[in-house]
């Protein structure tokens, strides 16, 4: 999972409890869950249940999902909840907890029905995460399946058939594959019930591409309800930043096919929460939809490509906790460092590895992970907050997962790196834990560690993971670099019009207007300066272009590619005045403080680092 925060707005793989003895071999959950017949925003699932013996069983709706770090009850969007004998009579039943509902006589049980309520249009009552979440409308359903599909206990890895029965001009992607011709059902089938929560669907009017990498089918989706952006029109992106992925990645074993559905929020009663969750085969990504198409692009990179590098880990290599997960009665495993550190930090990688970005922005973005990992507790021992991260201080800190912790996997590949002269890093060693273990073979939790240091044969990796994973030691970052001939120096950067020193914006938004105005009690830019421009000026146009909230993002992208002494008219309101201020560009150059390359004599070392 990655979260992303935009300043106009404000997965942690969980798991054990072995199968119960009631399962038996030919058992099946069937499933139909009607779209067509939807009645005040809900609609309605029927489980007809595998034969149960026991007087009396359990259904399950996820309190957990992997990937999350979140209890989030789906069971308080489930309503009505009712079980039935062969003869439709109705079976006593009782609701234990948000998450479950004990059925009597459960020997009679042929079918129980409930309906489920979204959660997109409720956002401000829960705290799911959007790409984590459903939603019901006419033009868009967004199965996120673990909020419609539940498991009785003791038949969790018991095979499902989940009927869906659509709307005919609404198309569902998905990894899975339909057993059914119709264009008014759908049918697939899984293995057990992993397979139903790991495999989402979206519904909506077909907005499809496709291509292919090697032998890797590729599916992207888009809803866009105003129509703004397509599927079509980020496919050269997506294609370009996927291939990279590959190339990076060499001869790792990937999925077959892989789904990308790309909800866009109009924002108005809908998801608010930005950024994507993980699937063995598919991602499920919500960005807000008046996002340009340029910013849109570069938050689908950074967002997908971490989501799809979870192929490695921990899809590939993951512990018995997660195996084995535990949808209700979570246990968490100590090696987020692994799951989520190393995903983002390839996710930024591969991203100078295959030339998307340069080596100066790649300094900055580790730079920033720096700045942002300093604001959590920097002693808080990585596997104890892995461990407890659902609770307390923990749960404060386990954003610091995707900062620490892709930190934590940049000082483990240079240390690899300097000892094979370059030969072989972080990658080369997710490339052998996944042979050791694989998708279908966990390691032991307490075992990890021990295997890593057996395979790299390195003291200096042992005594890392000791002394900063294990351990309470801040890491010394300078350290790290230096051995990449890497340090901290003064370089001259063009700097953008509203930003000072690239880190405070001078425009910001009034929530209830949508106006754009000039902060208070910041330095004024050489631009703002230039053109007589105040604190407090509210911007309505420039250049003849009117901006406000819905297209900011648009200002900023344009703003950045200004050139000295380019014409300009800004539209202002003043002290309730509408002013007209013209004249010309005026281009800053400023002193930044950051990482760059102040030893030559490592740059073949260093070149093997990030070119691998």
């Amino acid at each position: 999972m990655k979260k992303i925060f935009f300043s106009i707005t404000t997965a942690a793989f969980l798991i054990s409890c072995s199968s119960s003895k009631t399962e038996t071999v030919n058992a099946i959950n069937q499933v139909a869950i009607d779209l067509v017949n939807v009645k005040e925003d809900k609609v309605q699932v029927t489980v007809k249940a595998p034969k149960i013996k026991t007087e009396e069983v359990i259904y399950y709706v996820p309190k957990i999902i992997p990937g999350t770090y979140s209890e989030d009850d789906y069971g308080k969007f489930i309503e009505n909840f009712i079980a039935y004998d062969q003869k439709g009579n109705k079976l006593k039943t009782a609701k234990y907890d948000d998450n479950s509902w004990t059925i009597l006589e459960a020997n009679k049980l042929d079918k129980i029905t409930y309906w489920v309520n979204d959660t997109y249009d409720i956002e401000d009552e829960h705290e799911i995460f959007s790409p984590a979440g459903t939603n019901i409308s006419s033009d868009n359903f967004m199965l996120n399946m673990h909020g419609f599909v539940g498991y009785f206990d003791g038949f969790k890895e018991t095979p499902y058939q989940i009927s869906i029965t659509k709307p005919e001009n609404l198309f569902g992607a998905t990894a899975l594959n339909d057993q059914n011709p119709s264009n008014k059902l759908d049918v697939f089938k899984l293995n057990r019930y992993h397979e139903v929560v790991d495999n989402p669907i979206m519904y909506s009017q077909p907005d499809t591409t496709s291509f292919k990498i090697d032998d890797m089918d590729i599916l992207i989706s888009v809803y866009s309800p105003n129509k703004i952006h397509n599927a079509q029109a980020i496919k050269p992106a997506m294609q370009k930043m996927m291939q990279a992925q590959k190339a990076f990645l060499g001869d790792f074993n990937a999925t077959k096919k892989y789904a990308v559905l790309l909800y866009l929020s109009s924002m108005q009663n809908d998801a608010n929460g930005f950024g994507a969750l993980e699937h063995m085969t598919s991602t499920t990504v919500v960005m807000p939809e008046m996002m340009d198409k340029d910013m849109l692009e570069e938050q689908l990179r950074d967002v997908v490509s971490h989501e799809f590098f979870h192929i490695v880990t921990p899809l590939s290599i993951h512990s018995e906790e997660i195996h084995n997960f535990d949808y209700n009665t979570p246990k968490m495993s100590q090696h987020l460092w692994l799951y989520e550190g190393v995903t983002e930090y390839f996710a930024n990688l591969f991203q100078i590895n295959q030339n998307l970005i340069t080596e100066d922005e790649f300094y900055i973005r580790i730079e920033d992970k720096i700045k942002q990992a300093s604001q959590y507790n920097d002693r808080m021992p990585f596997t104890q907050l892995s461990k407890n991260v659902l609770q307390g201080e923990y749960k404060d800190n386990y954003i610091n997962v995707y900062q620490k912790g892709a930190l934590i996997a940049m000082c483990m590949d240079i240390e690899l790196r300097e000892a094979s002269n370059g030969k072989s890093g972080i990658l080369d060693l997710m490339k052998k834990l996944s042979i050791e273990y694989g998708t279908q073979k966990p390691f032991k939790d307490d075992e990890l560690f021990d295997k890593i240091v057996a395979i790299t044969q390195n003291n200096n990796i042992k005594q890392f993971i000791d002394t900063h994973i294990k351990g309470q030691e801040p890491i010394d970052y300078n350290h790290y670099f230096a051995k990449m001939g890497v340090g901290i120096g003064t370089k001259q950067v063009t700097a953008h019009p509203f930003i000072k020193q690239q880190q405070y914006p001078l425009i910001s938004i009034d929530s209830e207007e949508g106006f754009i105005f000039v902060l208070e009690d910041v330095e004024l830019t050489d631009f703002f300066k230039s053109l007589n421009l105040k604190h407090k000026d509210i911007i309505k146009k420039i250049n003849g272009t009117a901006y406000n909230l819905t297209n900011v993002y648009d200002l900023l992208n344009v703003a950045a590619g200004w050139k000295e002494n380019d014409p300009i008219t800004i539209e202002i309101l003043r002290d309730n005045k509408t002013l007209e201020l013209k004249g010309k560009v005026k281009v800053s150059l400023e002193d930044l403080m950051g990482y760059q390359v102040i030893d030559n004599s490592k740059e073949n070392l260093k070149n093997a680092w990030l070119k691998g």
